[in-house]
């Protein structure tokens, strides 16, 4: 309590006081304008007042200094007043003392004014006194983490019954250094978070948005995660595919090479699953390879080179047309073909025989698989004890992409 009180009064302080500076940088900013449009106002209005201001300025001088020089002729001798009247005289003539500049009527004269609305205060006042809330308890929490390889599947559960969710928002960070940043935003309440280091911490949060609302809900307590499982990957080198550089995206290229593309490792272990998801080339949108019947996606016991599908011993798939195949024979259950974003998952558990089973195997699983909605669920008997399997893929044709996780 103390320290999610803490951090509270923490993001409550950095946000009003980022609130003043930004207001304060408006406030500045409008003010800056309006002086701006005074000063043009003024400039603009003034300037031919000004001019005419000159013009009578330079018009009374121009009289009072003829004016000096008439008082001047009269009050000299005879002859200097013959000379300085015919000199005032031609002055005179070429001075219009007559005529005045236009001068503005004053109802065309601008006088300015500044236009205050006192109910902005009021404005502000009442968002300010409805902005922010503190909530006790935020209305979405973290639930469940389950390991996944490279990956961590996290639940969540809404804990408010008023609240009606919209969206949900799921953030992480590496260890508690970093920054958060989204990894899910949509209406689901879990989420595979892939990529992630085996046996590494990672921190966890979600929040929520209400129906109709378009702010977040505070954000859940943070929980940390891990996982010990590490990452499917598909082998390299094999000619007729091409990873990613993660190396759990394999696309079937152009090559003419054509064979079965296994795992680095025996990584999947019955109690998990495992999913194959198809996803789009980067050709054409909606776009998968040329399907063929002997095309597979599954698991088996070992490597076998040399082969150019999983439709044999040892090994159960299932083939983009939906057929199911155990051991090399084809179930009379069919799953619906397999397209561009399908999802194919494999669940596996461990079911011993017993020693009076006429079935002729000493070990047993129980097999589950999935498809578009539909499943088939059967027992697969083996001959050894196997708790760890590869997985593998083989499609004839290119354009086939697939995702293991």
């Amino acid at each position: 309590i103390r320290e999610s009180a803490t951090l509270t009064r923490d993001v409550l302080e950095q946000h009003f006081n980022d609130l003043k500076g930004t207001l304060k940088k408006l406030l500045d900013e409008r003010l800056m304008s309006l002086l701006q449009e005074v000063d043009a106002i003024e400039q603009e209005s003034i300037k031919p007042l000004d001019e005419c201001q000159k013009l009578i300025e330079h018009g009374v001088s121009t009289a009072d200094d003829l004016l000096r020089d008439g008082e001047s002729a009269v009050h000299g001798d005879v002859e200097q007043q013959n000379e300085k009247l015919c000199s005032f005289t031609k002055k005179a003539l070429h001075i219009q003392l007559d005529s005045l500049p236009e001068v503005p009527s004053l109802v065309d004269v601008p006088c300015l004014s500044a236009q205050l609305d006192d109910c902005l205060l009021t404005i502000l006042k009442n968002q300010i006194f409805r902005h922010g809330t503190v909530a006790s308890r935020p209305p979405v929490q973290l639930e469940e983490f389950v390991e996944k390889p490279g990956g961590i599947l996290v639940r969540w559960c809404k804990v408010d019954d008023d609240f009606i969710p919209q969206d949900y928002r799921l953030q992480y960070r590496k260890s508690t250094a970093g920054h958060f940043e989204d990894v899910y935003v949509g209406s689901e309440t879990e989420f595979i978070v892939l990529h992630i280091d085996p046996n590494v911490d990672y921190q966890f949060r979600v929040c929520a948005r209400g129906d109709g609302r378009q702010e977040w809900s505070p954000w859940s307590v943070p929980q940390i995660g891990r996982t010990t499982l590490v990452p499917h990957e598909w082998t390299t080198g094999l000619e007729g595919y091409s990873l990613s550089s993660r190396r759990n995206i394999a696309l079937r290229n152009d090559s003419q090479s054509c064979g079965v593309l296994y795992s680095k490792a025996p990584t999947y272990f019955c109690g998990q699953t495992l999913t194959f998801r198809q996803v789009l080339s980067g050709q054409l949108i909606e776009t998968v390879g040329q399907p063929d019947r002997r095309d597979s996606l599954g698991v088996c016991v070992e490597q076998q080179n040399g082969c150019d599908s999983l439709q044999r011993d040892k090994a159960v798939c299932i083939s983009t047309n939906g057929a199911v195949f155990v051991n090399g024979k084809e179930m009379t259950n069919q799953l619906p073909a397999v397209t561009c974003g399908s999802t194919v998952t494999f669940d596996m558990e461990v079911v011993h025989l017993g020693p009076s089973s006429n079935e002729g195997g000493t070990f047993k699983l129980r097999v589950t698989i999935s498809s578009n909605n539909r499943e088939v669920v059967f027992d697969w008997v083996l001959d050894q004890c196997c708790v760890s399997l590869y997985f593998g893929c083989s499609f004839l044709y290119p354009g086939w992409k697939v995702l293991v996780f």
